[in-house]
């Protein structure tokens, strides 16, 4: 009970009566209230985070994923359309009535002023098509029957079967079209599923490179970083909190700070390559283009993740006691085997943990790439971030970010299977 005044008591000890306290109210139900306090005490604490995570955290990534399969722009904007197609299956002739139905569309569109917004859902298809559907819709008040000859004399685009194809399809406004562009698929005239032409195939290679890359950098991560907390973890305790310091210093400098920083150092002329020059390692016309490529993009983000894999490691080794190698080479065992066998198996939570931070901030990372990277260096984030800034395609933005998602949880999943998430050391 959390009350301490409230002593227990047995009125007849004799009888086998039930307890209960000394205002005499039964030991059961005191408990029953006593843990109900406590748990309304300890929801009220975790409430702030609960709604914060609600709102902040849950709620946009459930909206990403919605809009990456929801998008009634051209659906609301051309509803005698989405009637034809669905009174037509896929494969029906594009009769009168088709165009008749496109004509009262862009009459509608010239009036609601949504031609544009239509135009740019079947451009997201079909280059070019925002400008057919706003020209069209300004000549649509002059439109009389037959409509077909009508509109194919405004533009003679409008029989393209791909058009008719891209509508029938942004006709449904919940639609899988989204991630079939992002994983470089589309559907012909037919509907099928089909590759994408190999010139227009760029977002499969782009997930091919992030994953790339990404683990890349956590190799090298986890080269460079090993030694910096053995070091850490073995040195007496003042002396490796000084050069903790130095670890944690970067987090104390602006990100976009560091990443200009490299850029001085890596560029054609700069700091690294006239280091190399002045040795003789190189000529003058043999500088090293380190700068807007996948090198930049490398050293950059290695030396700014480094540190999230540094932390975890050192959280596991610093408990490890000296004793234990100590032991395995009295008993014969060689450094190597000493290492091996007793050392690193007890630090895998820590490279376990440290890999998967990493890891999940370099798919995700945008800046650093955008800066470096240049067109070879350039990840799905980078994408992501083009299509909700420049081409204002925000279904197939979030759809880029769904599949990355879904990678990390996929992520998450092989980690807890191999190693366990209850290892998992943070620091």
């Amino acid at each position: 009970m959390s009350d301490a005044s409230a002593a227990v008591t047995d009125p007849d000890p004799g009888s086998g009566g039930p307890l209960s306290t000394a205002d005499g109210q039964p030991l059961k139900v005191a408990l029953a209230q006593s843990q109900k306090r406590a748990r309304r005490r300890a929801l009220m604490l975790v409430a702030p985070l609960f709604a914060f995570v609600i709102f902040a955290f849950v709620l946009p990534i459930g909206q990403m994923l919605f809009q990456s399969v929801y998008n009634p722009t051209f659906s609301d904007a051309a509803p005698n359309l989405v009637q034809w197609f669905d009174e037509h299956p896929q494969g029906s002739e594009l009769d009168e009535s088709a165009y008749a139905a496109l004509a009262a569309d862009l009459k509608l569109m010239r009036e609601t002023k949504t031609a544009g917004v239509a135009g740019t859902r079947i451009n997201y298809d079909v280059a070019g098509t925002r400008s057919l559907f706003t020209s069209s819709a300004r000549k649509a008040a002059k439109l009389e029957p037959p409509y077909k000859p009508a509109l194919l004399e405004i533009d003679e685009d409008w029989g393209d079967p791909e058009i008719w194809r891209a509508m029938r399809s942004a006709s449904q406004p919940f639609t899988i079209d989204f991630y079939l562009a992002a994983i470089d698929l589309t559907r012909d005239a037919e509907g099928h599923i089909v590759s994408v032409p190999e010139d227009r195939a760029v977002y499969v290679m782009l997930f091919q490179r992030t994953l790339a890359l990404s683990a890349l950098i956590t190799a090298l991560c986890i080269l460079l970083g090993f030694p910096i907390a053995h070091l850490l973890a073995t040195l007496p305790l003042a002396r490796s909190n000084i050069l903790m310091i130095f670890v944690l210093l970067p987090f104390w400098t602006s990100l976009l700070v560091r990443t200009t920083s490299w850029m001085v150092l890596l560029q054609s002329q700069g700091v690294v390559n006239d280091l190399l020059v002045a040795v003789g390692i190189i000529g003058e016309d043999g500088r090293i283009q380190m700068m807007y490529n996948q090198i930049g993009t490398v050293v950059a983000m290695t030396h700014i993740l480094l540190p999230f894999m540094v932390l975890p490691l050192y959280s596991v080794m610093r408990p490890i006691p000296p004793s234990y190698v100590r032991a395995a080479r009295s008993l014969g065992a060689t450094s190597w085997t000493a290492f091996r066998r007793i050392y690193l198996p007890q630090t895998l939570p820590g490279i376990g943990a440290g890999s998967l931070l990493v890891f999940i901030l370099a798919i995700g990372y945008y800046i650093t790439p955008a800066l470096v990277g240049g067109a070879d260096g350039q990840l799905v984030s980078n994408l992501i971030a083009f299509h909700m800034q420049k081409s204002l395609n925000w279904s197939l933005a979030a759809a880029l970010a769904g599949i990355l998602l879904g990678g990390v949880l996929i992520l998450y999943w092989l980690y807890d299977r191999l190693v366990g998430i209850d290892n998992l050391k943070l620091g």
